[in-house]
């Protein structure tokens, strides 16, 4: 909501400031669509000879996040630790029958608890493939993190893909501004016999390319691009927390310690309270029993 809220600013700022202090928004509309159509077509175009297909449908899916704005809240961070704590105990109390979960998560009754979890890929295999690596006795701590580390940089950087690839336009957009600009400087001098009136007019329309280009990039995509990296940051933070759990579990901590390792590991406007928390382990403790 906040994003359009950002957009309607922007557009009533401006405009507005423009129209009172005199200014006459003809001469814009008139020029915007040609401008746009060499300013945007310009900017799509070098957009898509720099991604491949499957990083411009990542780019343009990635574009709600902006307004959606993270994936993960704070109910998700609580329902997390709750999965970790029923999978580490299961774990510590019978490792065999923690196989049939960490297999098969989309067959898990634990999973299937927190749909949300399951049906993200990257989350669900983050938690079986390390739970999966202790039970093959690869449970150097110092390892596991390692390895852990490793993966999630690499997860982050395709992430930030799309963040990027709208920097990239926003840095162009000015340039492409100029080039729209100075196209319509040449059109207005192979009409230099023209009288000043309509001479001034090309003139104006012309520097609306420059003004369209600058706008756009500092208006609108790279905010954009700002936001979206932002987004990004936060919903690593859950995975993160997954790592956490696990690497304190294979330090060989009593589970509700690794839980409040976790807990405390994560930002704190997604934080679970003490007591919210702990009253959701023991109703878990309680359905076990």
């Amino acid at each position: 909501m906040i994003g359009f809220v950002g957009i309607a600013v922007v557009f009533g700022m401006v405009f507005g400031g423009y129209l009172l202090a005199g200014g006459k928004l003809g001469l814009i509309l008139k020029a915007l669509p040609f401008e746009m159509i060499m300013i945007g077509g310009a900017a799509t175009g070098a957009f898509l000879i720099g991604n491949d297909f499957h990083a411009v449908k990542h780019t343009v899916k990635d574009v709600g996040k902006v307004f959606k704005g993270p994936k993960w809240k704070s109910d998700d961070y609580r329902e997390l630790l709750c999965l970790l704590f029923e999978l580490i105990r299961i774990a510590k109390q019978n490792p065999v029958a923690l196989e049939e979960h960490i297999e098969s998560p989309d067959e898990s009754s634990i999973f299937s608890k927190y749909p949300k979890i399951q049906k993200d890929k990257e989350a669900s295999e983050l938690i079986c493939d390390t739970l999966r690596a202790a039970t093959m006795n690869y449970d150097d701590p110092h390892q596991v993190e390692e390895v852990l580390e490793k993966r999630m940089d690499a997860t982050l950087h395709h992430a930030m893909h799309s963040s990027h690839a709208l920097q990239t336009i926003a840095d162009g957009l000015p340039a492409l501004g100029i080039v729209a600009a100075v196209l319509g400087v040449i059109k207005t001098m192979g009409s230099i016999d023209q009288p000043p009136e309509i001479l001034g007019k090309m003139i104006g329309g012309a520097l609306v390319g420059t003004f369209l280009g600058v706008f756009l990039a500092y208006g609108f995509v790279g905010p954009f691009a700002a936001r979206l990296k932002s987004v990004v940051e936060e919903d690593a933070h859950f995975y993160q927390l997954i790592r956490e759990v696990l690497v304190a579990n294979l330090h060989a901590h009593p589970t509700n310690i690794c839980i409040e390792v976790g807990r405390q590991n994560t930002p704190s406007h997604v934080r679970p309270g003490f007591n919210d928390l702990e009253e959701a382990l023991k109703a878990l403790k309680q359905d076990a029993a």
